[in-house]
């Protein structure tokens, strides 16, 4: 497994809040910014910007996402690179479960 997204990335991810049940972080990527690979658990991302980004997963396989400012989804945990693949910096938040 990859390390989590705060130790591996932390000029991207910030933590904001966190207890026993929750860590809520803030995302800011720039563009065309790529991440290393890293880690999240089951989380809900709310985009604060446009977002769009290429993942790539542990195994290679990559998936392209666009949300809209003001959309929220919810992502499986999973190990991943993340690259902007917008033209203005992706902004967001994430709620990591435990």
């Amino acid at each position: 497994m990859a390390g989590d997204a705060v130790s591996v990335a932390p000029d991207l991810y910030k933590v904001l809040f966190e207890n026993d049940r929750v860590r809520v972080l803030d995302v800011r990527y720039g563009p065309g910014v790529k991440s290393d690979m890293h880690s999240h658990p089951d989380t809900v991302v709310v985009a604060l910007t446009l977002l769009k980004a290429k993942f790539t997963s542990a195994d290679g396989q990559t998936v392209d996402i666009e949300l809209q400012a003001g959309e929220a989804g919810f992502v499986e945990a999973q190990d991943h690179m993340v690259e902007n693949t917008g033209t203005s910096e992706i902004r967001g938040i994430l709620v990591q479960l435990k």
